[in-house]
């Protein structure tokens, strides 16, 4: 008689991701729809610094083009949480796509005309920040009403996953491309790609916001920042995440050292490099939810993220430059789960708020940091700018958890 172990199917079950929201036929095509446009909006996100700095030359200009983008990101995620409180999300969520999709085209346009105008990309990138930050919380706050209760924290893994997963192809598609045509096939195949969120879009149900009297305006805002002011451990995940993102966000920096060091074809993967390790911690990630002491995993993930960028700064070979960003990918895809989960915590009525603080805070911070890394490029060097980062970046994440004990002590509740 054989005997068969079931140790390996039980190892899968125990580390492998969570697909049970994948289940419900409308997350599913929100779900496809975020991860087609997801690989998309990454040809756009390589093709406007590479086409920056090919008309200025300059690191600190390709920092000022995603820097333009922040006000109305900010603005906008805050003012766009409220609505998704307030109304339709489903309508929300398509009229904010169809802005993204619309400011797409207009980058195409000016690069197939070579109109050679930064000022008019700035124009057109803040205006895509606009819709993005509507777009984003709208589409978080969305996720709990196409799924059960206990499958959120899942969905989120895998929505974090599968943008890792498409910002590895990508950026490394984008590069081959760019490198083939130009930037306007780029943002073609962003174009394209970006009417599958469209779609999903039209094929979801009405979602009206559930059990609140929001109406979308500036009183809603000013409610979701006075709660968010109330919350400490909140307010500490957001600052150690700021302080991560723009100290050590080297993404500015990559045209100049693909440029300056590895060569042309070194650009893709450089973009890719953090989306790999991310994405391999989504794929592996079943032992997260196990983890107690969710406070001090977040800590050291913070550190572990600084600390692998400023080594990925200063090696001299592409295949190491890559793998150590990649770590710090890990890390930083460990640290955003533990983020949304303590945001969970939040009252349903102050979801899509809150969601858009967090984009804010999320989606603002590496604008912020390519800013900061293009002008201390331009006086120093890209290696300086690279390295000093991600070691301040982890010296600053001690530094408030130390100041901040609550943060340490934070535990998962459904423990």
């Amino acid at each position: 008689m054989t005997v068969t172990s079931d140790k390996p199917t039980s190892w899968i079950r125990k580390h492998a991701i969570d697909i049970r929201p994948l289940r419900h036929a409308a997350y599913r095509r929100v779900f496809i729809g975020n991860a087609v446009s997801f690989f998309g909006v990454q040809f756009t996100a390589v093709a406007v610094p590479v086409q920056i700095y090919d008309l200025t030359r300059s690191a600190f200009w390709v920092g000022v083009s995603s820097f333009v983008g922040l006000i109305p990101l900010i603005l906008f995620s805050l003012w766009g949480g409220a609505i998704a409180d307030a109304f339709d999300r489903r309508k929300v969520l398509l009229l904010s796509s169809t802005l993204m999709w619309v400011t797409t085209l207009g980058l195409f346009a000016q690069a197939l005309l070579h109109l050679e105008n930064a000022w008019l990309m700035l124009v057109l990138v803040a205006a895509q920040s606009a819709g993005f930050g509507i777009n984003s919380p709208v589409r978080q706050a969305i996720i709990p009403a196409l799924i059960d209760k206990n499958e959120v924290a899942a969905a989120q893994t895998l929505g974090f996953t599968v943008s890792n997963i498409a910002a590895i192809g990508g950026p490394v598609g984008a590069g081959v491309v760019i490198a083939a045509f130009d930037v306007s096939a780029a943002y073609a195949i962003d174009a394209v790609l970006f009417t599958v969120v469209l779609w999903a879009a039209l094929r979801l149900p009405s979602v009206p916001p559930g059990g609140t009297k929001a109406t979308g305006g500036l009183r809603d805002v000013r409610d979701g920042l006075r709660f968010l002011a109330g919350s400490k451990i909140i307010l500490l995940t957001f600052a150690i995440d700021i302080a991560a993102m723009v100290l050590a966000m080297p993404k500015a920096l990559f045209p100049v050292v693909a440029d300056e060091r590895f060569g042309a074809a070194s650009l893709g993967w450089l973009y890719a490099s953090i989306a790999i390790g991310a994405a391999l911690a989504g794929l592996t990630s079943g032992w997260i939810g196990r983890v107690h002491r969710q406070g001090i995993a977040l800590v050291l993930a913070v550190v572990g993220w600084g600390l692998a960028v400023a080594a990925a700064g200063a090696v001299p070979w592409l295949w190491a430059c890559v793998a150590l960003m990649a770590v710090a990918g890990a890390a930083d895809m460990v640290s955003g789960v533990y983020r949304q989960t303590v945001l969970l915590s939040a009252p349903d009525e102050m979801r899509g708020r809150l969601q858009g603080v967090f984009f804010a805070v999320v989606a603002g911070g590496p604008r912020l940091g390519d800013l900061r890394a293009g002008s201390v490029a331009d006086v120093t060097d890209a290696t300086f700018s690279w390295v000093s980062g991600g070691i301040a970046a982890a010296v600053v994440a001690v530094v408030l958890a130390m100041t901040f004990p609550v943060l340490l002590r934070y535990t998962d509740r459904s423990h």
